[in-house]
């Protein structure tokens, strides 16, 4: 599940909040467990984040407990089939990907021509230097 540009907004003022005390994240030893979202609710917190008290509720849920815990638990699954080899390789792909997303924010739109021009001169210059980088197999 991919997050939106609210869920980035929401995650960005919670964090100013989480930073001025107002809010705070708690784990509910359940079973099983969870996060939860403590703090001041009222006015501010309707002002910051622009939605209901319950909305912010329902945003931390599905993002902390939803998406959050879901890629660990897709990534712990992975691991137990195929071994934790391939973790370098997945953790050096998402951070490629999320700084070819923050470019793509700061350039604005650009034609799907033009993009694939220079990502294709991009993967014909680098796939010389990146061929070392092959998954062994037991390693």
């Amino acid at each position: 599940m991919k997050l939106t540009e609210k869920d980035k907004t929401f995650l960005e003022t919670l964090k100013t909040l989480m930073n001025s005390k107002d809010l705070w994240v708690e784990l509910k030893r359940d079973e099983p467990s969870r996060m939860i979202l403590r703090g001041t609710y009222g006015n501010k917190i309707h002002r910051a984040f622009r939605m209901t008290r319950q909305g912010a509720r329902w945003r931390f849920w599905r993002l902390f407990n939803d998406i959050y815990v879901s890629a660990f638990e897709s990534i712990l699954f992975v691991e137990r089939v195929f071994g934790p080899q391939l973790r370098e390789y997945a953790i050096r792909i998402s951070k490629e990907r999320f700084v070819l997303r923050q470019d793509m924010t700061r350039v604005g739109f650009r034609s799907a021509e033009e993009f694939g021009e220079s990502k294709g001169r991009k993967r014909r210059n680098s796939a010389d230097s990146d061929s070392s980088c092959q998954a062994k197999p037991g390693a």
